[in-house]
């Protein structure tokens, strides 16, 4: 995304505040430890964010950790590959449910969607919206690779006709991440939606600063309105962000 605008401190306070409770605070990186998770659990708990977001080996010791806090469990299936094996991604999903899970962030497998078959993709979100039961199903769409509009308004409702909680922009495994165009394409999805079954956004991958949140939010109040942001609606998953937040609220104390 392009370099955003810098905001006084008055206005990066307002933003620090508004978007530290939407966090997904999110650890996925290829060399995660035990002593990672643990560390991503007490910032967790510290700022009161959403969610933490780690690999299915780590729901256990997280559920552990972030007991009566408040701050669910989310992880990855079908990640980050976007893969069309059914039956593995549908195991996994309920192995990481049974562990303390609250939340799953399945990868839409966005290749079939790319060579014309949207069934494959669908069938996908179908069987792991199935096994999720009432727990909350994020489908990430992969939008950088998703290099057209169309396809992105596509993969937007085919994933929240198939019973998505949330549609979600990217792995943060590929060159391209989150973009305000894709966000804005998939927002419009979720608000043409709206009188079938409510739905959010998150957006994952590339937010680093305040101002990048800024964008976000501020994209999001003029297509959705500006009561409709909470953490029920709106997430961001990011961890570099979170220490920009908390640098900009600790400076204005």
């Amino acid at each position: 995304m392009t370099s955003p605008s810098p905001l006084s401190p008055q206005d990066a306070a307002g933003i620090a505040r508004r978007a530290l409770p939407l966090l997904d605070l999110t650890d996925l990186s290829e060399t995660c430890k035990e002593a990672a998770v643990a560390d991503l659990c007490g910032k967790a708990r510290a700022s009161a964010v959403a969610a933490i977001c780690v690999w299915p080996r780590f729901v256990a010791q997280a559920a552990r950790a972030l007991a009566g806090s408040g701050v669910r469990i989310a992880t990855v299936v079908n990640f980050p590959e976007g893969g069309e094996d059914r039956e593995h991604t549908v195991e996994e999903t309920r192995a990481t449910l049974a562990e303390g899970a609250d939340e799953i962030d399945l990868v839409l497998p966005y290749r079939a969607l790319m060579r014309g078959d949207a069934e494959a993709a669908r069938a996908m979100v179908d069987a792991v919206r199935e096994a999720c039961g009432d727990s909350l199903l994020k489908v990430i769409l992969e939008t950088g690779q998703l290099d057209e509009a169309d396809l992105i308004a596509q993969a937007s409702r085919l994933a929240l006709e198939a019973g998505a909680d949330f549609i979600k922009t990217s792995t943060g495994k590929t060159p391209v991440s989150a973009t305000l165009p894709a966000a804005e394409i998939m927002l419009r999805a979720i608000r043409d939606h709206r009188g079938h079954r409510p739905a959010g956004l998150k957006v994952s991958g590339g937010l680093r600063r305040v101002e990048d949140a800024a964008a976000y939010l501020a994209l999001a109040d003029r297509i959705m309105g500006p009561d409709w942001i909470g953490p029920h609606s709106f997430r961001i998953g990011a961890s570099a962000l979170h220490a920009d937040l908390v640098r900009v609220l600790e400076a204005g104390r």
